[in-house]
């Protein structure tokens, strides 16, 4: 067996397991335990939030390792990793419309217009949706060229995170300022490598 249809499991499964501690955070809490703190709601969306900036930089961040680590195998979970990102920015979603609008449609439309970061995470997550439904194999045979057009959209998409977040917090920036460095990071070198020789055929490990 090869060793990345190995380690695929436990990739899978330690992606998994932050949602699954959230989904039993509430199911204690409707039945009258709450471990999520005074504000459960707002807790949960910061830290489904969390979770998807973290899950779409480490996505991003599966390029630039290839090529410095020298690990080709490092792109086969690059998919599963980039629906894991998907996944969380859902599960955000979810708990906004459900905790803290509470399916009232009338205030959705309002809230994604009159609020920035809302509207920038909104449209994160509408540029999102197209990467997932054509990460597929068959998409990308039948699409050509153009799925790797299309799948550029994930720069846009964790700027829009980053700027998003940015928004959010109050009272601290290191978040903001950490995700941003790290994606700036990532697509710095991606643009280094494309235009610069020296970047191309650097390596750290042999």
């Amino acid at each position: 067996m090869k060793p990345e249809l190995a380690i695929k499991p436990i990739v899978f499964i330690l992606l998994l397991v932050p949602a699954l501690y959230y989904f039993y955070a509430v199911y204690l809490a409707l039945n009258g335990e709450n471990i999520l703190g005074p504000d459960p709601a707002q807790a949960l969306s910061l830290a489904t939030g969390e979770w998807s900036i973290r899950i779409l930089v480490a996505a991003l961040a599966i390029t630039p390792l290839r090529y410095l680590l020298n690990m080709p195998q490092l792109w086969n979970y690059r998919r599963m990793v980039g629906l894991f990102g998907l996944f969380y920015v859902c599960l955000h979603l979810i708990v906004f419309l459900m905790f803290l609008l509470q399916w009232q449609w009338a205030d959705i439309g309002r809230e994604i217009v009159e609020r920035p970061y809302i509207t920038i995470g909104f449209a994160a997550f509408i540029l999102l949706l197209p990467l997932g439904l054509t990460s597929f194999k068959a998409a990308q045979r039948k699409m050509g060229r153009n799925w790797k057009k299309l799948h550029r959209l994930v720069y846009a998409i964790n700027i829009l995170a980053v700027l998003h977040i940015l928004w959010v917090v109050r009272s601290s920036y290191f978040d903001a300022v950490l995700y941003g460095s790290l994606v700036s990071i990532c697509l710095g070198y991606r643009i280094l490598r494309k235009y610069n020789p020296v970047v191309r055929k650097f390596v750290l490990l042999k």
